[in-house]
């Protein structure tokens, strides 16, 4: 067999595009060759374009082929007057810059009865090309091996931008343990990637062909959205009554904000008013459960009933007056609070039934059963949004933190926060601090105990920066946002500078994919998926809407009734 007429670390001339002119460290400049008149070459039957932004090209070091992102493409006249030099390039005369980012070698496979040709790659550079040597195109079959196949427990995310239709994996330990952040601008098919990965991640169970395959995705969507792409999902929303935070799964922090705030000036002694009453009931609580009430602190998530709550602030009043307003005042919030219809489903007391409710409540958060598990959280009031939020972040971190080490291992959970901007916001809003703890501490110390975070923004600069800072993996849809790009630049590689000048003219699904997760940084574009896949679009059509007639004052009285019962 003769391989040396197909030995594929023979340079292919019709793939030159040009002559390196500078090597600094890791970045190069080359020179294109002046009769490239078009920007593309065409070899075996593929267009490769030239000079595209997170496009790859190589330099042949003997045996060994250096491989680059290429960055930015200019005039070479504006380069030497960049580096202070008297411009001398004819106006036609044109430099590629390229980061150097990994070497390979072509040899043959382990297999001695039909030996193949197949290229090793490595990541990070031992060998740096020298000026005047020739920079190439990389043939498609290279970009499959620079890529990868997919193997060990990966997801199949879509296709790299501009080789010929190549994979793009992602590896799913990476991807779910070390947290991600999916961002994007409203329209740039943020929501739609959100659901691409989360179906590929039901689907690898099939796909790998286990014999049980169990993921648990807990996802907080706050515009009732995801429902439509999973047909099989659990959903728990305040509009059926499925979803139950009960008042006593609350922390003690979580209920001071919700009977106290953060505005009254008397908030420390009301806070030890609250604590003296909580730790109270929860204690009968425990009794009737059969727990030890020694055992019990003001934050187990022990049932207690408001009325034992109730008579114990009652009971610790003062005698002066005007002493009692602190007492007062949580009486009266608590009153109201039990008066409201739309905060049933946090509200509903517990009447002290013998059968303890916390196993049940914490399997539905869980969503032990149909995956994944949408809670909906677009018909909380917005008052206890972030109360909401951070009760079921909390609870979750909680339960794996009080895990043995082989149920962790045995029990995973992803969390995925959709508008992330709302729940965990860089400003200091008093109603969003208890979410903002949570969330923050999944951030920080979740992938320790088995809780995955998927983060989900279109406004990436307003999400707090400590929490953003901890994913290890990016998903960058467009961004439109001066703003949202400076952000997103200031996290990513700086080999990545030139991608990221590329966010505002991304299309629909393209995405830039960086990252552990990511094999290499690169362009991507998303699976597509089915109608029935996609999440429920919210974007109303005025052309075919005003081809209806106006509602009628019948169709106004139901939408009233809605209304005032605060019922959908």
């Amino acid at each position: 067999m003769n391989t040396e007429k197909c030995n594929p670390n023979e340079p292919i001339e019709n793939l030159a595009i040009g002559t390196i002119i500078e090597v600094d460290g890791s970045h190069i400049v080359a020179e294109l060759k002046p009769g490239i008149t078009e920007l593309s070459r065409i070899f075996g039957g593929d267009i490769y374009p030239i000079g595209q932004f997170g496009s790859i090209v190589k330099i042949h070091f003997g045996r060994r082929i250096i491989f680059a992102f290429v960055g930015r493409l200019r005039m070479k006249a504006e380069f030497e007057l960049e580096r202070g030099h008297v411009p001398q390039a004819t106006s036609d005369e044109r430099v590629i810059e390229a980061d150097l980012f990994g070497e390979g070698e072509w040899g043959f496979s382990d297999l001695d009865s039909h030996p193949n040709w197949e290229l090793k790659f490595d990541r990070g550079v031992a060998n740096y090309p020298l000026p005047q040597q020739t920079v190439y195109l990389t043939p498609h079959k290279e970009l499959r091996y620079i890529y990868g196949h997919g193997k060990g427990p990966c997801i199949l995310l879509g296709e790299h931008v501009g080789t010929g239709g190549t994979p793009c994996y992602a590896d799913m330990n990476e991807l779910l343990g070390k947290h991600t952040a999916i961002l994007g601008s409203t329209g740039s098919g943020k929501s739609g990637t959100v659901a691409a990965v989360i179906h590929c991640i039901l689907d690898h169970g099939t796909k790998s062909t286990f014999e049980k395959w169990k993921p648990r995705i807990i996802i907080l969507d706050p515009h009732d959205e995801y429902a439509a792409a999973f047909p099989t999902h659990q959903k728990l929303s305040t509009d059926d009554g499925s979803l139950s935070l009960p008042y006593w799964l609350l922390n003690f922090q979580e209920s001071v904000a919700l009977l106290i705030g953060k505005t009254e000036f008397v908030a420390t002694s009301q806070a030890n008013i609250v604590k003296e009453a909580i730790l109270k009931a929860r204690k009968e609580g425990a009794e009737i459960l059969g727990l030890d009430p020694t055992k019990i602190t003001v934050d187990s998530p022990v049932p207690y009933k408001l009325a034992t709550f109730r008579d114990t602030v009652e009971a610790d009043k003062p005698p002066q007056a005007s002493k009692q307003d602190s007492h007062n005042s949580i009486l009266q919030k608590l009153d109201l609070l039990t008066q409201d219809a739309r905060v049933q489903f946090l509200m509903s007391e517990w009447l002290g039934e013998t059968q303890d409710p916390f196993p049940n409540i914490v399997d539905k958060l869980t969503g032990s059963c149909s995956q994944p598990c949408i809670i909906d959280l677009s018909g909380v009031p917005n008052e206890v949004a972030g109360i909401s939020s951070a009760v079921i972040a909390r609870t979750l971190f909680n339960l794996k933190v009080w895990q043995t080490q082989t149920e962790r291992k045995e029990d995973p959970v992803l969390l995925v926060c959709e508008e992330a901007h709302r729940y965990v916001p860089n400003r200091g809003e008093a109603q969003y601090e208890a979410a903002q703890e949570a969330i923050r501490r999944i951030a920080k110390e979740g992938r320790k105990y088995g809780i995955g975070l998927l983060l989900v923004s279109q406004r990436p600069s307003e999400v707090d920066a400590t929490v953003l800072s901890q994913c290890n993996s990016w998903i960058v849809l467009r961004i439109t946002n001066d703003a949202d790009r400076e952000h997103v630049r200031s996290i990513l590689p700086d080999s990545m500078n030139g991608l990221a000048k590329m966010l505002s003219g991304l299309r629909r699904q393209e995405a830039i994919f960086v990252g552990q997760a990511a094999l290499l940084p690169s362009r991507v574009m998303i699976r597509s998926l089915k109608a029935n896949q996609l999440p429920r679009s919210h974007d109303i059509d005025f052309d075919k809407g005003w081809q209806n007639l106006p509602m009628t004052v019948e169709q106004l009285k139901l939408v009233g009734e809605r209304w005032r019962y605060q019922q959908r």
